[in-house]
């Protein structure tokens, strides 16, 4: 099938391969455990408490105990998941569908028709199909590399409109107006400048779900020009399954990054290295990733936004995990020697690879002189060779019981479990537990070390 409205409003879950319902469950509980985790950074804090002040409602706002409107909780959810890089993607869209999809299809769920677990994961599984076509529809229409927020827009608009029962007529103003909304936001601004701006996904959300509100209730749009925009974009519909073809992270790093700390990764194992045998490291790889270029990051988005630090950091403690790429661990002298120490060079065979692949290779500089070198690596847990679903819970269980301690991150799982099967009603009443203290005792602020006067009444 090659006409996305048609697929949009007839698919249904029995079309779908027994491998992309189980990837949806797998993806759902990495998108969530992937929150749970950026519930504790400061973007997080600041978006939810931004949500909560101008824009009030009914709806639970993860993470927090206060009431939003859905425009709202879109945003800030969207916005959570985002303050971690560590969610799902797809190399061909250079971006991420699933982020600010579940953002949006949580919020409108309350006013789903049909409220039952089929129902979830089959609006989950079309925003993937759709979603990872948008993406590619767009980047071939302009020059400029937008962020994921521009054909998240319009992802959620559809599905959205699906969820809500909106007649054809309705669905196609809601997509245009959410093309038209959409955040069509330079992803090379945010690279070259990393701050909370970050992927756009919790804006595309917000605007996502308005679109499908303000359609509802008459509003008109100019029609979607990405959606079923002539190409091969569209082609494979409900045979060629592009949620199989999303990669997860292993790290909470942009996954451009990810390739240079398997290379380390590999070089440190196979010569027996610690951090104290290097003295400088060298990087090849594509030219987007040279251009994640702090190596003395000051805050968690230049960490994240890095491709120097978290090759450090993995040089220095074997690994990368949410901790590392915080603000209370940035400033380890080691991990800072070996970021510093760190050159990056573009290569044309890594060019011409992205954005199919991101590949890198890794020459270390030794203080005895030597110089050893990596062939060249890419990042682990892409399509080809999945995480297994235990290491994807292991995954969950070191990011949400770290947030939210045993008890809180045990019932969030479960909830995740049971949202394909009876729906996501448990999920979004247990989102909605506030974030007061993890089983360490400490509080929302010293969580992300935010000054109390600027958190006030709101603990």
């Amino acid at each position: 099938m090659s006409d996305p409205m048609e697929f949009l409003r007839a698919f249904h879950l029995s079309q779908a391969p027994d491998a992309a319902r189980h990837q949806a469950d797998r993806l759902c509980l990495d998108l969530i455990g992937v929150a749970a985790g950026g519930a504790t950074t400061r973007l997080s804090h600041l978006i939810r408490d931004h949500a909560a002040a101008v824009m009030p409602g009914t709806a639970p706002l993860a993470f927090d105990g206060r009431g939003v409107s859905s425009l709202g909780q879109a945003l800030a959810l969207g916005m959570t998941i985002d303050a971690l890089d560590g969610h799902d993607g797809y190399n061909p869209a250079k971006g991420h569908v699933g982020c600010g999809l579940i953002a949006g299809m949580l919020a409108l769920w309350p006013e789903a028709a049909d409220q039952g677990g089929a129902a979830f994961a089959e609006a989950l599984i079309l925003g993937y199909e759709l979603g990872s076509r948008l993406a590619t529809s767009l980047h071939a229409s302009v020059s400029d590399y937008h962020t994921s927020g521009a054909w998240v827009a319009v992802t959620v608009a559809a599905v959205g409109s699906r969820m809500l029962a909106l007649s054809e007529a309705e669905t196609a103003h809601a997509l245009g107006i959410a093309e038209y909304h959409g955040p069509r936001s330079q992803m090379m601004r945010c690279i070259d400048h990393p701050t909370m701006l970050k992927d756009g996904s919790g804006w595309g959300a917000m605007c996502g779900v308005s679109a499908v509100l303000l359609a509802r209730s008459g509003f008109t749009g100019a029609p979607a020009l990405t959606f079923g925009a002539p190409g091969d974009h569209w082609t494979g519909l409900g045979t060629d399954w592009r949620i199989l073809q999303q990669y997860l992270k292993p790290y909470p790093v942009c996954r451009w990054a990810q390739a240079p700390v398997e290379a380390v990764l590999a070089l440190r194992t196979r010569h027996g290295l610690t951090a104290g045998d290097v003295a400088a490291i060298e990087i090849e790889s594509f030219h987007e990733a040279t251009r994640l270029a702090t190596n003395a990051p000051a805050n968690t988005e230049e960490a994240q936004y890095s491709t120097s630090f978290p090759a450090a950091v993995a040089m220095v403690r074997g690994a990368i995990g949410a901790a590392d790429v915080q603000e209370g661990a940035l400033d380890d002298p080691e991990v800072r020697r070996l970021s510093l120490a760190t050159t990056m060079r573009e290569h044309d065979h890594a060019n011409a690879n992205f954005p199919s692949g991101r590949l890198a290779r890794v020459a270390l500089t030794l203080t005895d002189g030597r110089r050893v070198e990596s062939d060249w690596a890419s990042p682990r847990w892409d399509a080809e060779t999945p995480p297994t679903d235990a290491e994807l819970e292991e995954k969950f269980r070191s990011l949400a019981s770290v947030a939210l301690g045993s008890e809180q991150s045990a019932s969030l799982r479960a909830a995740v479990a049971a949202a394909t099967r009876d729906g996501p009603a448990e999920l979004l009443s247990v989102l909605g537990d506030p974030l007061v203290a993890d089983e360490r005792g400490k509080d929302r602020a010293e969580v992300v070390e935010m000054p109390q006067e600027r958190v006030g009444l709101q603990l």
